[in-house]
């Protein structure tokens, strides 16, 4: 068997692992409408999708004229994650790919999101996923700077015992991708065209090495890859 080209695969969730932007932006953007700015789901999603909204209060504020405040936040994420409970589903063919990775790097992946760990740790029990990344889940929340910065996934990789420069990255945004290659990683991009993914071209241009839209094809993508030596 040729040898894997990786040391260890590092995973965003939302939009790569779960489907959750779609409820997750309506939600947010029936909040955001109780505070007077209005925007369907879509507009949400190209707005805010990759970020945390928690980052992103300045616009909000700017936008609404309310101060958004902690309870705020918790109401939040309260109310997304009762529907993320509820209506989430996983990216389709998602689960097996990440057993087949999983499996061939012998438990070296994890999942380096931006949000919040109980949304993580949430989102992947209800997909059946958690057991695949217990104890490899690293939230942006918890770290001095969130995405497009490196932070998330210098600590994932650090915890996995691998130095950065021999990571795939799997993401679906742009901010997600420039913190992959900020990190030193090699990101691959996962785009399908739908709204709450960014485009192929983006996510070359923020440094993607390949961009593809069938899950199925993930784990040979990324056996295939031609890895340099770090």
């Amino acid at each position: 068997m040729t040898p894997f080209p990786f040391s260890a695969v590092l995973f965003d969730c939302d939009g790569v692992l779960v489907d959750s932007e779609p409820i997750t932006n309506r939600v947010l953007a029936d909040m955001l409408g109780e505070l007077g700015w209005q925007l369907t789901a879509e507009e949400s999603m190209n707005i805010f999708t990759g970020k945390a909204v928690k980052d992103e209060t300045a616009l909000i504020e700017a936008k609404t004229g309310f101060k958004i405040t902690d309870d705020w936040l918790r109401g939040f994420r309260a109310r997304r994650n009762e529907a993320l409970d509820r209506d989430l589903v996983a990216i389709p063919h998602a689960p097996a790919a990440i057993r087949e990775i999983h499996a061939r790097l012998k438990g070296r992946i994890a999942c380096a999101s931006g949000a919040d760990r109980h949304k993580v740790e949430l989102q992947l029990a209800k997909v059946g996923l958690l057991d695949c990344f217990e104890g490899r889940i690293f939230s942006g929340h918890e770290m001095p700077r969130s995405k497009p910065h490196p932070d998330v996934y210098l600590a994932a990789a650090e915890a996995l015992g691998v130095d950065p420069k021999r990571c795939a990255v799997v993401e679906d945004t742009v901010t997600g991708a420039m913190a992959g290659v900020a990190a030193g990683a090699t990101v691959f991009g996962y785009s399908t065209g739908e709204s709450g993914h960014s485009g192929p071209g983006a996510l070359r241009a923020a440094g993607a090495v390949a961009v593809f839209s069938d899950m199925t094809g993930l784990p040979a993508l990324l056996a295939g890859y031609g890895l340099q030596a770090a």
